[in-house]
């Protein structure tokens, strides 16, 4: 709900799309189908580490004249064509909660954008609507990243690369290991580079099977277990369900098995045995 309610605190109407049936992230051809004449922006979330389809979007906003805000939070590193996500539209949010793959010791997040006039824009709305001390052109918030966090980041920053080598190492290891197994694990496309802020795989009875798991000690999770459009914030929209078949039936199979640099593959193994039994 982070990107959502982000659109609507601006006093916009949220406009929400199905997802990708193979990578999760927003449907392009729905996208293009949900554009109007109030439309504004495109807000496409790069879910999971996965990249979005950003040459699609691209193509759309350049053809309605719409801006793009990326939700990076999850994808710190990914890259399209070798192009990092956070560069492909005229702004993108990065989260550095401590569980994402680049993380503070609190709450943090920071704005990138190329575009100078918009960069003085966010600084001065993060900071009380003014650069200079006492002088407030206009009303802005305490969205500060403090000195703490900041300095931790900058030592942590140096490890992200083999961080995400990592977690993509293990990324291919559960994939070859599940490889005959009846669950379907990420796809991976030559273009993209997936850095897996989760690991989720899609699977029948998915509540039994994270149960079972969790009496062989294995902790697993559910990003997302209700679409967004079908939570009780956004009933005033008249969604249901049917609107968005693809999330609806996705958000009842999806299962995020752990995934975190310092894994090991004896852990990973042991993770994919466990699965493989209870799923026979």
């Amino acid at each position: 709900i982070a990107t959502s309610e982000a659109i609507t605190h601006t006093g916009a109407r949220v406009v929400f799309v199905d997802c990708d049936p193979q990578t999760y992230n927003l449907d392009t051809k729905s996208v293009a189908k949900a554009i109007g004449p109030g439309t504004k922006a495109i807000v496409p979330v790069h879910l999971y580490g996965r990249p979005a389809d950003m040459i699609k979007v691209r193509q759309l906003a350049s053809q309605y004249g719409l801006f793009v805000v990326e939700d990076a939070a999850q994808a710190h590193a990914a890259e399209i064509d070798g192009k990092r996500v956070g560069s492909f539209g005229n702004a993108a949010a990065f989260s550095f909660y401590p569980g994402k793959n680049l993380g503070a010791y609190g709450d943090a997040g920071a704005i990138v954008t190329d575009d100078g006039e918009l960069a003085l824009r966010c600084r001065m709305l993060g900071n009380h609507g003014g650069i200079e001390k006492y002088d407030h052109p206009m009303e802005g918030g305490n969205s500060r990243l403090d000195a703490i966090q900041a300095a931790i980041l900058g030592v942590k920053l140096k490890h992200l690369e083999r961080w995400t080598a990592r977690r993509r190492a293990i990324a291919a290891l559960y994939r070859d290991i599940l490889q005959a197994c009846p669950v379907v694990a990420p796809a991976e496309t030559d273009n993209v580079k997936h850095v897996y802020h989760l690991f989720v795989i899609r699977l029948k009875d998915r509540d039994v099977v994270q149960k079972a798991l969790l009496e062989h000690g294995i902790n697993t999770g559910i990003h997302y277990p209700t679409a967004l459009p079908n939570l009780q914030a956004y009933r005033y929209l008249g969604h249901s369900p049917s609107d968005f078949p693809v999330a609806a039936r996705y958000s009842g199979e999806i299962l995020s098995l752990p995934m975190y640099p310092e894994l090991s593959q004896s852990q990973v193994a042991y993770t994919c045995e466990k699965l493989k039994k209870i799923i026979s």
